[in-house]
């Protein structure tokens, strides 16, 4: 019985290759929305810097007394990048349609 080649797709120029039809693995699918949730939870927790540090607490506090943050943006970044968790988790749980 004659084995069939199997088809191969090739992504950036070759450096990334894969069967036609491989679905992402199990841990990939978990691994996306925990980082992804971590990085969103960071850019929150961390937003006026790291103000209760035992030793450059009070740099960063008196650093934004004198400049001024925005917490309207840092709250859009993160909006935006629940956004972009939310899409790529999406893309990793459905299935291959090739």
């Amino acid at each position: 019985m004659p084995e069939k080649p199997e088809e191969i797709k090739e992504y950036a120029g070759g450096w990334i290759t894969e069967r036609k039809g491989t679905d992402v693995p199990g841990f990939l699918k978990l691994a996306f929305p925990i980082i992804g949730l971590g990085c969103c939870a960071y850019f929150l927790l961390y937003m006026h810097g790291e103000t209760k540090h035992a030793d450059r607490g009070a740099l960063v506090q008196k650093l934004n007394e004198a400049t001024q943050g925005s917490d309207a943006l840092m709250y859009a970044v993160t909006a935006m990048a629940l956004a972009f968790v939310v899409i790529v988790v999406s893309f990793a749980i459905r299935k291959s349609h090739e």
